[in-house]
């Protein structure tokens, strides 16, 4: 068994830093006190098993939103065994221990709060990062489908190209059956020439 007399100094008052060392000691089984001083500081007095008494003395270094440790000064001694339990001493024109409740209540409400906004910002970094994915997805759906067109484009102009090949032998097939025909009609007129000769007739 151990003593430990502890001053913290930092924004420690009117916080409910005392109800959270009253709940913390009473956690780990220690006695004693705490109580506020003066001069802006608490004092801690508190007694039980080293090891508790150690892991006491570490929690009292609290920061959060409303409780700023700044300093912890510690001092052991053999206990003197004059607790029964650990209690929150109230001086004179001090708030009462609901008021000093109200404030830890508060002080959670607060980090409650803050991790709230912090999950919801994590949420909507989420949301974000999904959304780059699918326009990332779709521009390089965009880009396959340019591609397509200009294979596209190329397959038509080939299209193209062959219709007009086309185009060009049958005018070529025109220009040969012109001359057909007219070459025949040239050996009609010569059969009825001949025809009319070997008649007499010219």
């Amino acid at each position: 068994m151990k003593r430990l007399i502890a001053h913290i100094s930092g924004k420690v008052q009117k916080a409910g830093y005392r109800s959270k060392v009253v709940t913390i000691a009473r956690d780990l089984g220690i006695k004693g006190s705490v109580q506020n001083l003066p001069d802006g500081r608490v004092r801690v007095i508190a007694e039980g098993k080293e090891a508790d008494l150690q892991r006491f003395a570490e929690a009292l270094n609290i920061r959060n939103a409303i409780v700023d440790v700044r300093d912890l000064q510690k001092e052991y001694s053999i206990p003197t065994g004059e607790y029964d339990g650990f209690y929150k001493l109230v001086g004179e024109g001090e708030t009462d221990e609901r008021l000093d409740k109200s404030v830890e209540y508060l002080k959670e409400l607060v980090d409650v709060t803050k991790n709230g906004f912090h999950d919801l910002g994590h949420k909507m970094d989420q949301m974000l990062d999904k959304q780059d994915q699918m326009l990332d997805k779709q521009d390089q759906m965009l880009d396959k489908q340019d591609q397509m067109l200009d294979k596209q484009d190329q397959m038509l102009d080939k299209q193209d190209q062959m219709l007009d090949k086309q185009d060009q032998m049958l005018d070529k097939q025109d220009q040969m059956l012109d001359k057909q025909d007219q070459m025949l009609d040239k050996q009609d007129q010569m059969e009825v020439k001949t025809a009319l000769k070997e008649r007499g007739i010219i």
